[in-house]
């Protein structure tokens, strides 16, 4: 009895052990390398596809997140996907990644990318892409193109409009 009630209680202790350990879901941001990241970017679905890569450092970056994240809830009925891949270092992921995704209460998808050969996937990305954020591709339904600029919202609406036609 003594054996069955030791075990009863170390079972108790386990699954709470579990739930306290298990993490928030929308705090479980994927960190990927680039081959594993880009089958992300010919994605052959019918939805529109918005790719923005930003960091927490650059501030045209931090600006342009809101467009992105109105966008997303504007057109997200329409197909339009967008995700925000961070370039952050994964060493920041819980001091800086975390909590500005929780701070701007996030609801587009958010990945890092972990690959530190960016020589090789730069150019993977677009031809024309000097490396410098933030950086977005946009593509699907016939579409596709690259831009390394800031973007504001009305200038995105009108290239999903333009898409969407």
């Amino acid at each position: 009895m003594m054996k069955t009630l030791f075990l009863f209680f170390a079972a108790i202790v386990i699954v709470n052990i579990s739930i306290a350990e298990t993490p928030d879901e929308k705090n479980n941001i994927p960190v990927m390398d680039f081959d594993t990241f880009a089958p992300r970017l010919e994605q052959d679905d019918g939805r529109i596809h918005v790719i923005n890569f930003w960091a927490t450092w650059c501030a045209p970056c931090v600006r342009e997140i809101p467009a992105f994240e109105q966008l997303y809830e504007n057109f997200k009925e329409e197909g339009v996907h967008v995700l925000l891949v961070s370039l952050d270092d994964p060493r920041h992921m819980d001091n800086r990644v975390i909590p500005f995704v929780e701070r701007m209460a996030l609801e587009s998808e958010v990945l890092l990318l972990d690959d530190t050969n960016s020589n090789r996937w730069i150019p993977l990305v677009s031809e024309e892409w000097s490396g410098a954020i933030p950086a977005t591709v946009i593509y699907g339904r016939g579409f596709s193109d690259f831009y390394e600029r800031e973007f504001k919202y009305e200038e995105l609406e009108a290239i999903i409009l333009s898409i969407l036609k």
